[in-house]
């Protein structure tokens, strides 16, 4: 998708439904997922909902996965104990889904595992099936995590925020 089709697309694509799509009881259920699979393994899951990028931004060449490597920095993803943190971002207005895993994870885990995340979570979200898409991409996560980094003998068990911001 070129600059200026995604110009038009943050502009006009249902960005306008994200509190329709992602509900507080939603909110609830993803924070609840959260919590309770990252007591299986030392990885810490957030997740980062945007309805658009700001249209300048855009057509100054900012992207879905560019503003998720920026949310995973401003929210200090990468600064946990066993560089195990991971960011989900999803920018609705271009249905893009990003995860971006710090080096701890990313030395164990495949790109194209968490490809298959984004992936079905898109599938599902193109049905309209918010919750069941959030909701199986964070327990594929957990999945992969609880595979790969095993227990949680961390000091401080929740380093990062479990419930997802809407931003």
């Amino acid at each position: 998708m070129g600059r200026g089709q995604r110009f038009f697309t943050n502009v006009f694509r249902g960005w306008f439904q994200l509190r329709r799509s992602f509900p507080t009881s939603l909110l609830d259920e993803m924070t609840h997922a959260i919590r309770e699979g990252e007591r299986l393994h030392k990885g810490e899951v957030c997740f980062a909902i945007e309805s658009r990028l700001a249209p300048l931004a855009v057509l100054e060449g900012l992207d879905a996965h560019r503003r998720a490597e920026q949310v995973f920095t401003q929210w200090r993803v990468w600064d946990t104990e066993h560089n195990s943190g991971v960011l989900f971002y999803v920018l609705m207005a271009e249905r893009r889904i990003e995860i971006v895993a710090d080096r701890g994870i990313a030395r164990e885990v495949a790109t194209a595992e968490w490809d298959a995340i984004c992936t079905r979570m898109r599938d599902r979200f193109a049905q309209g099936a918010w919750r069941e898409g959030c909701l199986e991409g964070i327990a594929s996560a957990h999945a992969l995590l609880t595979r790969h980094f095993p227990g949680n003998d961390k000091d401080q068990p929740d380093e990062l925020p479990d419930r997802p911001v809407l931003l």
